[in-house]
């Protein structure tokens, strides 16, 4: 094998929904063997992914590729910073925002075509509280809703789905404040999320314009809405047009602290943890070395004409519409307050 690269594939068999049932077969028969000398091994318990990659790497492997979603890439991730070796994706999870991100094919031998084409650029990743992160990080209602969603056990877009339409209604904006070189600012939001890559998974868009090579975090601030604007969020998220939303306040930072009144979740690409009040969240320019697709086309992750157009046409619609529910409440409770001739006649019975 002299001559040839190390690479080790991480198999996470419960990553996701589906089976990994055929993915070593797969991988074999994919694999430039004229390039690489492969090897495959599959977790046990959690954290085992972030110890396979670390002796990978401590034994000069030029590339390790997490087989399963934002969780498993992340464990793999995170032994691999500011070394020599690659970090690859097969993506095989429930969201996969990476890997969307990446524009990694969702079929395991074209992902593995990629890897045979390796090319590799140095990216940033962010941290929360010391946590690596090389997707997204938050706070708010997506923190929480990585709590429920671990606690349910069950994987998949719906399960997630499932989650934010039965614990969204009930969720509380709260009060932050936050901090960074452009000095302080309080605020009342439902979520704050800061963003090294575009999107959460399954294509929702988080953050649309979002790089993984501009030594900058996105943060997205969503302040609280109505139900009547709810719907247009989602649309927004969906359609990579959410910076467009009058609810949504965006910047680019390279570090921000975040002050809360009182202990609770982040998440870090997903996984939940408990953390102090006060949050503090940077991003590592070029930290870690990752395989790329050379064919993605990056204006894939943009937003079309129509798309644009459709979102600031609906904003602009249910801005008007807000604004006149919001008046006809004014005038209602001004009624109330401050009857006219009419009404002072019923009020005295006359």
């Amino acid at each position: 094998m002299e001559g040839k690269r190390k690479i080790l594939f991480i198999v996470n068999p419960i990553a996701g929904t589906a089976g990994k049932e055929g993915m070593a077969e797969a991988i074999a028969a994919a694999i430039d063997r004229s390039y690489y000398d492969f090897d495959i091994a599959c977790t046990a318990y959690g954290g085992h992914a972030a110890e396979l990659a670390a002796k990978a790497r401590d034994e000069g492997a030029f590339c390790v590729v997490a087989v399963g979603g934002d969780g498993t890439v992340n464990e793999v991730a995170r032994s691999l910073v500011h070394s020599d070796t690659a970090l690859g994706i097969i993506p095989c999870g429930s969201g996969n925002g990476l890997a969307r991100h990446l524009m990694l094919p969702s079929d395991p031998r074209e992902a593995v075509g990629v890897i045979n084409m390796h090319t590799v650029h140095d990216l940033d990743y962010g941290l929360i509280n010391g946590h690596p992160f090389f997707c997204t990080c938050g706070m708010g209602f997506d923190a929480f809703v990585s709590v429920k969603f671990a606690e349910a056990g069950r994987r998949g877009l719906m399960a997630y789905l499932e989650n934010i339409l039965r614990e969204g209604l009930k969720y509380k904006p709260e009060t932050y404040e936050i901090t960074d070189g452009g000095g302080t600012t309080l605020c009342r939001a439902f979520l704050i999320s800061c963003a090294n890559a575009s999107q959460y998974g399954n294509n929702a868009y988080i953050a649309p314009q979002a790089s993984m090579s501009d030594g900058l975090l996105d943060v997205t601030v969503m302040e609280p809405f109505d139900m009547l604007e709810a719907p247009q969020i989602s649309i927004d998220m969906f359609n990579k047009t959410l910076d467009k939303n009058r609810n949504i306040k965006t910047f680019k930072t390279k570090h921000i602290r975040v002050g809360r009144q009182q202990p609770g979740f982040i998440h870090y690409d997903g996984d939940p943890v408990m953390a102090a009040a006060d949050v503090d969240i940077s991003v590592v320019s070029r930290g870690i070395k990752m395989i790329v697709n050379p064919l993605a086309r990056k204006s894939r992750r943009r937003p079309g004409r129509v798309q644009t157009a459709f979102s600031l046409f609906f904003n602009d619609l249910l801005a008007t519409g807000a604004d006149r529910l919001k008046a006809a409440r004014h005038m209602d409770l001004k009624d109330r307050i401050m009857p006219g001739k009419d009404g002072d006649a019923k009020d005295k019975g006359e």
